[in-house]
This record gives structure tokens, sequence and C-alpha cells, in this order.
């Protein structure tokens, strides 16, 4: 083989430097990824949901009798104590159709009283008559001088009369009681008093639905009270989670409009659910979780918006990947692990999750970093470079 001249030989090592920096300019830049890091530490799982709060003891005042509310001089935020006066009702107005009608019911019960009292003496004189004959027919008949069934129907007739006394007596009793009911419903100085009412508690007004001067029935609300300082948050979750969801289980409360978090616990979950509408129109089952804040805390008041996190399951020590480097492949979770410069796919397994972090059970160790967020052209054995890099 005749060898190569000196320019042959210069060409062609030319040609080798010219494609090796044409492959190198042309081939494919770095894709640009946020890293993560795999790592050990403490794992929350929460459920995130908005609530409120409410006074966990509300009493709310109605209104005992019908008649005349006077204007309520309570406002919203006012102390109240236990029995103090909250409102004053003034009964209907007497000279009404309904007074006329009392008047004549109060007449009839006088009427009645009258007659049942004549009854009583009638049947007292004929009991006396009675005891007498009874008596009488008692010595002649141990005399002979009677037969026995006089001497029987005698006893008899005292007997009875004894009975229908008793009987006279009670209906005196009864009628004088229907008498004073009437007349009570008459009584000008008894229906022109007001009708006070009081509170039953020591507390706060928390809500007056209407203090204007008005006419009401009773059952009719008048005032609501109760101790601001006694407050429950109330969450309502999805009914998926709240299967998760045990007494006793913390609570971060945020964005209460205060600094700092405060803490809760879980005391009860509802037993039923409930149908609400979420913001996209999607019907939901919902159940309402209860917690009590650890601590009272001053600013906040009745029916306040919340934020709340509930602590669903916690570990002190487990090895963690962020949750935003997890992305499906059929049934089994992958990840992209940047190895040197290039990021290549690996199955995990994951046990729990919780907002940023989950769990892992197997695939990665500690120390390994993966790709967050992967874009959709990132394919296995990509060249990638990180914002630290």
């Amino acid at each position: 083989m005749k060898p190569l001249s000196r320019t042959q030989r210069i060409v062609a090592i030319s040609s080798v430097v010219v494609i090796a920096l044409l492959a190198l300019v042309l081939r494919p830049a770095p894709l640009p990824v946020d890293a993560g890091k795999v790592s050990y530490g403490p794992l929350d799982v929460t459920l995130e949901d908005e609530g409120y709060t409410r006074v966990i003891d509300r009493f709310a005042i109605a209104a005992p009798v019908t008649g005349k509310l006077l204007r309520i001089g309570l406002v919203e935020g006012d102390s109240v104590r236990s029995g103090m006066t909250v409102a004053s009702i003034l009964p209907p107005d007497q000279n009404t159709r309904e007074y006329r009608e009392a008047a004549a019911m109060a007449g009839s019960a006088s009427a009645s009283v009258a007659e049942a009292q004549a009854r009583q003496r009638q049947i007292s004189v004929q009991l006396a008559q009675a005891r007498l004959k009874a008596e009488r027919y008692d010595r002649l008949y141990q005399e002979g001088a009677v037969s026995k069934e006089s001497h029987e129907l005698a006893r008899e007739d005292a007997s009875v009369l004894e009975k229908e006394a008793r009987a006279a007596q009670e209906a005196v009793r009864a009628a004088r009681l229907q008498a004073v009911a009437a007349e009570a419903r008459i009584d000008r100085k008894i229906a022109t008093k007001a009708v006070e009412v009081r509170s039953p508690v020591t507390g706060r007004v928390l809500r007056i639905p209407d203090k204007s001067e008005r006419f009401v029935t009773a059952g009719t609300p008048l005032v609501e009270i109760g101790n601001p300082e006694q407050l429950e948050v109330v969450i309502d979750v999805l009914s998926s989670d709240a299967v998760s969801v045990k007494p006793g289980d913390p609570v971060a409360i945020d964005d209460w409009g205060g600094k700092g978090t405060l803490k809760a616990s879980v005391t009860r979950i509802e037993p039923a659910a409930f149908t609400k509408t979420s913001a996209l129109g999607i019907e939901e089952k919902r159940v309402n979780i209860i917690a009590t804040l650890d601590q009272p805390e001053p600013l906040l008041g009745d029916n306040f918006r919340v934020q709340a996190s509930i602590v669903t399951w916690s570990a002190e020590r487990v090895l963690r990947v962020p949750v935003s480097a997890l992305f499906r492949s059929g049934q089994q979770w992958e990840v992209f692990v940047i190895d040197g410069r290039r990021a290549k796919t690996r199955k995990v397994s994951i046990g729990q999750r919780g907002i940023d972090d989950a769990e892992v059970l197997d695939g990665l160790r500690d120390g390994e970093r993966v790709v967050m967020h992967p874009p959709n052209e990132l394919q296995d054995g990509m060249r990638v470079t990180t914002s630290s890099e």
C-alpha cells in the first residue's frame, strides 16, 4: 500500500477535527432541570381545608310569650350576667276581642264554681240524712224490727253518697282553679306588666336579629348569647378523607388574621355527612371535623374564617423524596435520578404521602438527586443541567 503523502495526511487529520467539532457543536444541549434531594427527616401527612370558628355553648333566647317587644338596648359584644334582663315584652292590648272572650270565660268559670258549690251542699245534706238513716236501721236490725235487706240498702245509700260528696269536693276545687286561670287572663294589673326575658348564662351578646320595637309571637328569636373565649373550630373535609381522622389528632391553624400558627386538636368527628357544591360545581359529600384550641385566642371571635391542617400521620425519621419528583408509569411510581450529568428513570415504592414529601420504601438511597417537576421533553438517559451547576 502506497503511504499517504504529507498533504493527504493533513487533509485527513483536518477532516477528523472538523467532524469532531461539528459533532460537538450540533449535539443537543443539556436540558435545564430543577433538582431535589432524597434525605432522612420528619414527615407529616395532613389534610388541609378551610374552617370557621364557633362558640361552643350558644344560647338562643326566644320570646316566652306573645306581645309587644320593647326596643332592645343591648348591642353585639355587650357583656351580660346570668339573670340579667335582655328584653321586655308587653302583653297584647286588653281592649281587644281576645280580652272580651277572656272576660266571658272568666264569668263562665265563676258560674261553674257556684254550681259546683251548690251541688256539694246538696250532696252534703243528703249524706247527713243517709248516715242518720243508716244508724237508725243498725239499731232496728239488731232489735229485729227491719229486714236484713232494708238494713243493707240503707248502708249502701250512705256509702254511695259519701263517694259523691268526695267527687263534688274535687269538682269545686277544679272549678276554682279554672276560675283563677281565667281571671289571670283579664287581670289588668298582670296584663299590663312587662314580661322580662333574662339571660340564662354569663357571656357576651353574639347576635341580635332585630332590636327594634315590634310585635312578636312566642318562640321568636330575640338574642344569641355565648362566651367567645370558648371557641371550637369546624373544618369540613371530604368524607373519604374524614375516615383517616381520629380524635386527638393535632391541628395547625393558619391564615386566621393574626401572627403565628395556633395549635388545636381534634375532639370529635360528626357522624353524618352533608352535600356541598364545590367551586367547580361538583356535589361533594363532606364531614365536619371539630377541633378545640389548646390556648384561647382573644383576637378570634365567632364565625371567623381560618385555614386548618389536620395531621393524620406523623414520623420523626423516614427516607423522603419530594412529591414533585414523582410521576406515574402505568401502576408504578417512577422518578428521574440524576446520575452524573444524565437523568435516568427508576421505579420506586412509596408509602405515606405528605404535602411536600413522600415516604420512600424502596428504590432510592439517601443523598441521591432527583429531577423535580420533570418536563415532558425529558427522556431516559438525556443530559441535564441544574441551576446549581
